[in-house]
Order: structure tokens, then sequence, then C-alpha cells
């Protein structure tokens, strides 16, 4: 019974996490605003399907992970 209630805790948990996920503009804008405030100028940042990066560095990921942010400078 202790296994079963300690297996649907984490499982609760798990899907707590998973629906906290942020939307991706959301983080496109944080990563906008930490890029800028370093002074980093001349660059891009793209939401892509994950695995679409191609040779762009992925810098975060969003949507529950079906999606990923990349920056590419221009």
């Amino acid at each position: 019974m202790k296994n079963w209630l300690l297996a649907v805790g984490l499982l609760a948990i798990g899907g707590q996490a998973l629906a906290a996920a942020k939307p991706c503009e959301e983080l496109k804008s944080e990563i906008d605003a930490k890029l800028k405030a370093k002074g980093v100028s001349g660059y891009s940042l793209e939401v892509v399907d994950k695995g679409a990066a191609g040779s762009a560095k992925v810098v975060g990921t969003c949507d529950g992970g079906r999606k990923e942010i990349v920056y590419s400078r221009k």
C-alpha cells in the first residue's frame, strides 16, 4: 500500500512539472532579455519544432519539450 501511494505521489509531481512548462514566447522573451543585459547584439531567436534547429544553437526548450528556441548570429 505504501509503495502504491509513493508511486501516485511521484506521478502527481511529474505531471505538475510537465504542466508548469513555460510558453515559448515567454521563455524567448526571458532569453532575449538576458542576452541584451550581457550586451549581445546581432542575433536572432526563433521558435522551431524539436529537431529542426539545423546549424543554429538550441538555447531553450518549451511547449512541453515539443519546441526549441534557437540562437543564430546575423
